[in-house]
């Protein structure tokens, strides 16, 4: 069994033009003196590898701990794509993935430098999907992100945002990317991975 750590480090990852950086504090340290070590520290809920919950763009969406867990959890596809995914393209890559999988559909990663247009977003948004993954720090264009992001969230498409797929593969795995249980929350970092279950 084959597993892809697909996050970024915490506190040297990228960063959303505008939100805070993560910041690591050592509280107790056993170089110092202290009989045992412990970290704290603090973040945006949107820094490096995170999910972005409904609530993030729609003021009575669903927060993150209301999200259902199969969103984050199950067969996923893994579709190489660079530059722009039109509409036309999130098309392909649907069938791609039903063809391969029928429930890696739901769980859609995108790897590559991409952006998806509004046009793709509408064609995710009406499918079965649950989940949409891109490895840049937003979905659609960074200047203008709110109309991607609401299209997708509106139809409750989970986004999972910064993930790392240069090492893997196109293809059908299985998907971990639990948030943590945020009360609240518009958003969280999760830690990533995806198994291989195919001979490849």
């Amino acid at each position: 069994m084959k597993i892809y750590d697909i996050s970024q480090e915490v506190f040297s990852s990228e960063v959303y033009p505008g939100d805070p950086k993560p910041e690591r504090m050592v509280l107790n340290s056993m170089e110092d003196g202290d009989v045992y070590n412990l970290t704290a520290f603090h973040m945006c809920a949107h820094n490096g590898t995170h999910i972005d919950a409904p609530r993030h763009f729609i003021k009575e969406g669903k927060s993150v701990d209301n999200v259902h867990l199969e969103a984050f959890v199950g067969m996923a596809y893994v579709a190489e794509h660079n530059g722009i995914v039109t509409g036309e393209d999130a098309v392909e890559i649907i069938k791609k993935a039903k063809k391969q999988n029928i429930d890696s559909a739901k769980r859609i990663l995108m790897k590559g430098d991409v952006e998806v247009s509004l046009e793709a977003a509408k064609v995710f948004a009406v499918s079965d999907m649950l989940l949409l993954g891109n490895e840049p720090q937003t979905v659609g264009p960074e200047d203008a992100p709110m109309a991607v992001h609401l299209t997708l969230l509106g139809a409750n498409v989970i986004l999972l945002e910064g993930i790392r797929l240069a090492q893997v593969p196109e293809g059908v795995y299985f998907l971990n990317a639990a948030p943590l249980n945020l009360s609240e929350a518009d958003g969280s970092p999760c830690r990533a991975i995806l198994i291989d279950v195919e001979e490849r």
